[in-house]
């Protein structure tokens, strides 16, 4: 461990020479100054562990600035994301030359530098992902970038995007819209709307890369001082981001989400995986075994389009007194509209006239529940919703 450097240094002893004798006095004040020193150094220092933790898991870098560091709550989102891999069964190992947080934080392991901009972390994170060969990255960057040239913040961010699929082209990047930001709503808002053609742009040139909404996940109320969140704010910002690497097989183990049940918050609405959901698959359970009941359901769709491509992200309600077991949407998608990835759900056929159906672990809608699906498309203009929607045959109330 290295010596802890003091707020005031100990000055050296004063100099002798051959016709001046030391004061005592001085040579009193120096005996007592090195024995605070000594007394200091003793102390033990909390510091990083020589070697990052790691349990063999699926290698995870957090990567950002202070919101990742955790301001304001050591750990930040990290200690809810780390619970919430320890419930569903994932075996995680985060990765990062940062390290801090609670006991509760199972991996302290980071890479959240405060005060970075873009810029700062494109020039490290090279020497990052060599170092710890992440499968996965969680990306939230370009809250510093609001304070200086907001208008070139998008390029930036385009441009590490690039470095990291080139670096570690294997791996999964997250890339996630800032959370909201007290005092330049304008700038973050323009900064995130540019974020999912991004994002889309380079997933249809084959790369991994992947939308999180965190912007639209929390609001100014979740902040502890106006750019940083407070305790339930960096958990809503996990719930983002383990809704969203469960929608893509192997970011975090395994191939399928665990057969519990879904976090009741909603996946984010512009999380668009890369890899396409069997369109034309048959359904992973039995067919529906109860039609909805006679109380009926609700249907809430919400549309975010940009360019050429949209995210539609689907709250289907059980407003009946009796569960539904088994169950299947049916509407009909815009004209030039195109499923090419969901959540949630499988769809077939892709377009047209579409059927999403329950996966494994989402089956039952009890009353007065919501199940949350959603899917990825392209569009040829028209970037409109459905007009109706029926649940196991029968039709939903839209809101």
């Amino acid at each position: 461990m290295s010596r802890p450097i003091l707020g005031n240094p100990v000055p050296p002893p004063p100099t002798t020479t051959a016709t001046t004798s030391r004061p005592r006095r001085a040579r009193l004040w120096w005996a007592a100054l090195a024995a605070v020193a000594a007394m200091t150094a003793a102390v033990p220092v909390a510091t990083a562990p020589a070697s990052a933790e790691s349990n063999g898991g699926v290698r995870v870098m957090p990567l950002g600035d202070s919101i990742t560091d955790g301001f304001n709550v050591a750990g930040g989102y990290r200690i809810e994301l780390w619970q919430r891999f320890v419930s569903g069964g994932y075996r995680i190992d985060f990765v990062g030359s940062g390290f801090n947080g609670p006991a509760s934080l199972g991996d302290h392991d980071h890479e959240g530098h405060s005060g970075w901009t873009i810029a700062q972390i494109d020039a490290n994170v090279v020497n990052w992902l060599r170092a710890t060969n992440p499968r996965t990255v969680l990306l939230h960057i370009g809250t510093n970038d609001m304070y200086g040239d907001t208008s070139g913040a998008p390029a930036r961010l385009a441009t590490l995007v690039d470095r990291i699929t080139n670096t570690a082209p294997n791996a999964d990047v997250f890339v996630a819209t800032i959370i909201p930001k007290s005092g330049a709503d304008t700038q973050v808002r323009g900064y995130n709307a540019a974020i999912p053609g991004i994002v889309q742009t380079r997933a249809a040139a084959g790369k991994r890369v992947h939308l999180v909404d965190m912007y639209r996940a929390l609001t100014l109320s979740d902040l502890a001082d106006g750019v940083h969140p407070n305790a339930t704010g960096y958990r809503k910002m996990a719930v983002a981001w383990y809704d969203a690497l469960r929608t893509v097989p192997g970011s975090i183990g395994g191939d399928t989400p665990p057969t519990t049940a879904p976090t009741t918050t909603a996946p984010p609405t512009t999380a668009p995986p890369t890899t396409a959901p069997p369109t034309t698959a048959p359904p992973t359970t039995a067919p529906p075994t109860t039609p909805p009941p006679s109380g009926g359901c609700r249907v809430t769709y919400t549309v975010n389009a940009w360019n050429s491509g949209l995210t539609a992200a689907v709250s289907v309600t059980n407003t009946g007194s009796s569960a539904v077991n088994g169950w299947a949407l049916a509407f009909t998608l815009p004209d030039g509209q195109t499923i090419t990835s969901g959540w949630n759900a499988t769809y077939s056929p892709s377009s047209g006239a579409v059927t999403a159906r329950n996966v494994s672990y989402n089956g039952t809608i009890a009353p007065n529940t919501s199940v949350d699906i959603g899917f990825q498309a392209t569009h040829t203009g028209n970037a409109g919703r459905p007009s109706a929607f029926t649940l196991n045959g029968t039709a939903c109330a839209v809101a």
